[in-house]
């Protein structure tokens, strides 16, 4: 089995596929990615046994076809060096040896035979499809998955739930401290159904779909989610089990509306979470007529800071404490140039909206507060 492809064409996909790969596996195979050659077309293969992902690229001068399993590692940290030229491979289909032959030198790696590999799953019979465009689930997951949670005792918080009805998609995630809903009125199913997704399969399919144009179709039943666009295909198991209901959860009483320029907001926060506790992070936001004042102490170390920033707020005068590193990563996720602040009372939990939503979006944003000494 032989071939000709780019080297750095090769390197882009090998990263891409190699993400999913863990720094240890329960099979020694899963150490490797899976070449698998077809006429000019060589699709690659990489698992770490509940998530996989596999893209194809075309190739030059194909021979043959079969499959080799070859060291990923290896693979990423020779290619990485090379500067773009052609690579021949040379593919022993009696013991799997590869050779890969660049400009100036050649390079010898024992492979595995590509049957030993594990098989994709094979989409479900009674499995649901969604449509949706790629910048949309893109932009979805960057603005939800930084709030899911690494709990071992409520596992399907561990992901993002895919909440879909007749006339729009609504992602939610939350670690319970947090919570993130965005919705999108232009992806329309015309059936309600729901999934979680893992967070891991969630970040590869963020970094992927960042350069994909055109529409993903998403297939999910009771056991699996396939995520397909372009050359490229996800599958990954789903975490099962009852999402909360987050609806339950989100306040619709908050009168106490603050409106204050985004980066203005955040930039303060960051200069006076420094002198915040190290262990609880907490920020004081002392709301008054049309200004905040943002203050954090530290006791131990005699350290303290306070910075008071206008805004449009006629509220109730009041206090109220969050931690800053939960404040700062909402505050990041919003795109408008103003966000609002919905709160009740120092007690209850506020909403983060962004002042203008973009265009058939609306995200929502929960975060719990923390109580205050003083």
């Amino acid at each position: 089995m032989k071939f000709n492809v780019s080297s750095t064409k090769l390197f882009s996909q090998l990263q891409a596929v190699c993400r999913v790969l863990n720094s240890k596996n329960s099979l020694p195979i899963l150490d490797d990615v899976l070449f698998d050659l077809v006429g000019n077309e060589l699709t690659l293969t990489a698992s770490d046994g509940e998530t996989t992902i596999r893209t194809a690229i075309e190739v030059e001068g194909a021979e043959g076809s079969g499959k080799v399993a070859s060291a990923a590692k290896l693979l990423l940290e020779t290619l990485r060096e090379f500067s773009e030229q052609p690579l021949a491979f040379h593919i022993d289909e009696n013991n799997f040896a590869v050779s890969m032959i660049s400009q100036n030198g050649t390079y010898s790696f024992v492979g595995v035979n590509g049957n030993e590999y594990p098989e994709l799953p094979a989409a479900e019979a009674d499995a649901k499809t969604l449509t949706i465009p790629a910048g949309v689930l893109q932009s979805a997951i960057e603005k939800t998955i930084f709030c899911t949670a690494d709990d071992d005792l409520r596992p399907v918080m561990n992901g993002i739930f895919f909440d879909i009805a007749a006339d729009k998609v609504t992602m939610v995630a939350t670690d319970a401290h947090r919570l993130v809903r965005y919705s999108n009125t232009a992806v329309q199913s015309g059936e309600a159904s729901s999934f979680i997704l893992p967070k891991k399969p969630a970040g590869l399919l963020k970094n992927v779909l960042a350069k994909e144009e055109g529409d993903v179709k998403v297939l999910f039943g009771a056991k699996n989610a396939r995520f397909e666009f372009g050359s490229t295909l996800v599958v990954c198991r789903q975490i099962e089990g009852r999402f909360p209901n987050y609806n339950a959860v989100i306040p619709q009483s908050n009168q106490n509306v603050v409106t204050v320029d985004r980066q203005t907001l955040i930039n303060a926060c960051k200069r006076v979470a420094v002198f915040a506790n190290n262990g609880t992070a907490q920020l004081r936001l002392a709301l008054s007529e049309n200004q905040i004042k943002i203050s954090a102490q530290d006791i131990d170390f005699s350290t303290s800071a306070e910075e008071i920033i206008s805004c449009e707020y006629a509220g109730t005068p009041m206090a109220i404490g969050f931690k800053a590193p939960f404040l700062i990563d909402l505050l990041n996720s919003i795109e408008s140039a103003d966000v609002q602040l919905k709160l009740a009372d120092p007690a209850r939990a506020g909403l983060i909206l962004p002042a203008e939503n973009a265009e058939n979006e609306d995200v929502l944003m929960l975060l719990m507060p923390m109580l205050l000494n003083d």
